[in-house]
């Protein structure tokens, strides 16, 4: 993978659930990691739901392999790119050899 490559950079959320004082759970997006990524892959699709076109953009997010990407799974985690969220679908090691690793995301329709 070239360096030149990563030229945009994304955050890795986390999501937490926050007690208050009194006992009520809260579900909380934080930040977990920053790092460049190459975006590639996007696709869209169109699907007819409940009379409505709803339309799903889905994008490949590459980034360099570290001890804080290789614990991001696809529950509990998202990404951000500029102002978009994306839900992480899959994760892929490509072929175990801990160069990079490839998450599959869609975006969150809002």
């Amino acid at each position: 993978m070239h360096i030149s490559a990563l030229n945009v950079r994304i955050v890795f959320q986390r999501n937490e659930t926050l007690v208050d004082t009194i006992g009520n759970h809260r579900n909380l997006w934080t930040d977990y990691f920053s790092c460049y990524a190459t975006v590639s892959g996007q696709s869209g699709d169109e699907t007819e739901e409940a009379g409505q076109t709803l339309v799903s953009e889905k994008v490949s997010f590459t980034v360099r392999y570290s001890s804080e990407t290789a614990t991001i799974v696809p529950d509990g985690f998202r990404i951000l790119l500029a102002d978009r969220i994306y839900n992480i679908l899959s994760v892929d090691n490509m072929a175990f050899k801990h160069n990079s690793l490839k998450f599959r995301a869609e975006l969150v329709r809002r």
